[in-house]
């Protein structure tokens, strides 16, 4: 190692050390935009590249966010969720609720502690569209069925990475309800279990498949996550008590914000 590569290792150290120093005593605050980097080269008398390698590491590690060539700022905490498979009993046993109690027992609230209410971003996209392959095999559809797709994305806080997750129904087990078609009737209280409830279908069971993948380029940038962490891929599957599988849901989740829990009820003995 030559002494200038120890100098810029020196250097790139300097400038974490007084990155983290601020960061840590709330001068920087999260969602505040840190000098550039030709800001930080001149302060700390630094090579570009060098000061460069330091944001890098600290892009890598959580503690800042942003896209290479754009603004970088102090990274907004996710959220921790806990999610649980009796989260379903709870949801079903709301269903015949008031429409008030709904509102006051949603699972999203209780995964995250965070009330809707409070959200910087909550938006609900609707779509008639083609089912794709894997959605017309886990509803069990003919080729060239339609499926009414529901994008939610929400954000706790500005700047903050989202959460998106994606429903497919049938679109002939909906058709004929406009309230289920219509996105402004989101939040909706009591969540998908309700508005099946609505057209006469009860749920029987759900099955979560749960898999694991690096996170593609684009959900680095929208989740608002360091490159290295994985992402957990729920593929939820509803089915009516006769056995039909009447929604299927994709919930990737980043593994640095969600701890899952199954909770088996085990038959006694005769």
């Amino acid at each position: 190692m030559t002494e200038t590569t120890k100098g810029a290792h020196g250097v790139a150290k300097r400038v974490i050390d007084a990155l983290m120093a601020q960061i840590e005593s709330g001068t920087l605050r999260p969602g505040d935009q840190i000098p550039t980097i030709a800001a930080l080269a001149e302060k700390f008398g630094a090579n570009k590249n060098t000061v460069s390698k330091a944001i890098v590491t600290l892009k890598a590690s959580g503690v800042l966010s942003g896209l290479a060539g754009g603004n970088t700022w102090v990274r907004v905490p996710p959220p921790h969720k806990s999610r649980s498979n009796e989260r379903y009993h709870s949801e079903k046993a709301s269903v015949r609720l008031s429409e008030s109690q709904r509102s006051s027992a949603g699972v999203s609230e209780t995964d995250s502690g965070i009330p809707l209410s409070t959200l910087y971003e909550d938006k609900a996209e609707y779509a008639v569209i083609e089912a794709p392959e894997e959605v017309r095999d886990a509803l069990q559809l003919p080729p060239g069925a339609s499926v009414l797709r529901r994008v939610y994305t929400r954000r706790h806080a500005q700047k903050a990475g989202v959460d998106r997750s994606t429903s497919y129904l049938p679109y002939d087990l909906v058709s004929g309800s406009p309230d289920l078609l219509d996105a402004t009737k989101e939040p909706w209280p009591g969540g998908t279990m309700h508005q099946l409830y609505t057209i006469g279908v009860e749920l029987g069971k759900i099955v979560d498949r749960i898999t694991a993948s690096m996170p593609s380029p684009e959900e680095v940038r929208d989740f608002d996550i360091p490159p290295s962490v994985p992402v957990l891929r729920i593929q939820k599957v509803s089915y009516s008590i006769d056995d039909k599988p009447v929604e299927m849901m994709d919930i990737p989740i980043p593994a640095d914000r969600i701890e899952l829990t199954y909770t088996t009820p085990l038959e006694l003995w005769k």
